[in-house]
């Protein structure tokens, strides 16, 4: 299952395989964070759900904060990638699983907050294996394949929620199978080729020489995703509650189902347009194009007057965003290439999807009860925007060797 083109490519295997593992990290928090916890708020907190959610999104970005930069160092200081995936999972499967014993709030944050942990030290090593192992010329194929991620996510989510077909109280259980059948397979069966420049240590400093900065085009990546994913994260956290605001009817099953619906049509987008990045060298083109797209999916669902309207603004902005996001992560990667700093400079990466988790609440409770979800959908708009001005003038970056 080799890709032709000699030993400067991974192994199409390796890549299909690491793209599922990718996937269980969605498979254990997209279904979990988006239907689940949200139904499990309103039955502690009843009226005050959207605040009492609030509240677990804040501590638990902070300890995926934590989590992503602590344990992506602590796998690049033992070089344990494995070890620390396979440990991740196990405890990520436990505290899942534990969830339901929370019987009152800030049992439940706590909860969160260690499976945050858990999950991020799962993620973290997971993210910096990839740096390790595929070359640049690869890496819009594998920003492409993980695309696959929310997808599997979002259709996690439609099993669970599926009416009749798993009881409330078994959702957790088949989340946690889940996740172990996509983690397992890249840890038992997975097997890299090796790239010696990619694992390399970087060369000593000479004595006095000072010590590198961080380069403007890793600056202008780490803002790009930070404005994006702050409306991605307002809408990970309210989808469910938007979507109650403009049909109260739809069922739990309806909400998921529309989420795959848009998460899977971004598969073929983004292996299409990585595979173009690839080919044509232009690896942040498609992150441009992309990113606008989103916003004028923003600008759609805050001036739709009906519900079909609002549905469909909606289903552009999650395409767009789940291919820019998708894009981005395999991209990263280019601008990172320190083998010996991989994992902890990936979780400084990965506080663009924490810290809007910090940033998005206080938004989202300044501005939905006063003036709605559009006031909120017209801000973040404006914050892609920004996003889309930053990756457009991005200086052009040639691969490494």
């Amino acid at each position: 299952m080799d890709e032709p083109g000699g030993s400067r490519r991974q192994s199409l295997r390796f890549l299909l395989l690491y793209a599922l593992a990718a996937a269980g990290g969605a498979i254990a928090y997209v279904p979990f964070l988006t239907i689940w916890l949200p139904g499990r708020m309103t039955q502690l907190a009843g009226t005050a759900d959207v605040q009492a959610l609030g509240y677990v999104t804040f501590f638990g970005a902070i300890a995926a904060s934590v989590g992503g930069i602590g344990f992506g160092w602590l796998s690049d200081r033992t070089g344990n990638r494995r070890g620390f995936v396979l440990t991740g999972l196990a405890l990520t499967i436990a505290l899942l699983l534990a969830v339901p014993l929370a019987q009152d709030i800030w049992t439940l944050v706590a909860i969160i907050v260690a499976w945050q942990l858990a999950l991020n030290m799962m993620l973290g090593p997971l993210a910096a294996w990839a740096g390790d192992c595929v070359p640049d010329d690869q890496k819009g194929l594998l920003g492409g394949l993980l695309a696959f991620s929310p997808a599997l996510g979002a259709w996690s989510g439609a099993l669970v929620t599926w009416p009749g077909l798993v009881p409330n109280e078994g959702r957790l259980l088949v989340i946690a199978a889940l996740v172990a059948a996509a983690v397992l397979p890249v840890l038992l069966l997975g097997r890299p080729r090796a790239f010696a420049d990619l694992t390399a240590p970087p060369p000593e400093r000479i004595a006095g020489e000072p010590a590198p900065h961080p380069t403007g085009p890793a600056i202008r990546m780490w803002l790009a995703r930070l404005l994006v994913q702050i409306a991605e994260a307002a809408l990970f956290a309210y989808l469910y509650f938007w979507f109650r605001s403009i049909d109260p009817g739809m069922h739990d099953s309806e909400k998921a189902g529309l989420f795959s619906i848009a998460l899977t049509l971004a598969v073929p987008i983004a292996l299409v347009s990585g595979r173009w990045a690839d080919d044509h060298d232009q690896p942040f083109r498609p992150l441009v194009f992309s990113a606008a797209v989103s916003g004028l999916g923003m600008i759609g669902m805050a001036i739709a007057g009906v519900p079909d309207i609002a549905k469909a603004s909606y289903l552009v902005f999650a395409i767009a965003t789940t291919v820019f996001l998708s894009l981005h992560a395999g991209q990263t990667l280019r601008i990172l290439p320190r083998s010996d700093r991989r994992g902890r400079d990936l979780g400084i990466f990965n506080l663009t999807n924490t810290v809007p988790s910090l940033i998005m609440p206080w938004l989202t409770i300044s501005l939905v009860p006063g003036f709605g979800f559009d006031a909120l959908f017209l801000l973040l708009a404006a914050l892609t925007a920004i996003a889309v001005f930053l990756l457009a003038t991005m200086p052009r970056i040639r691969p490494h060797p």
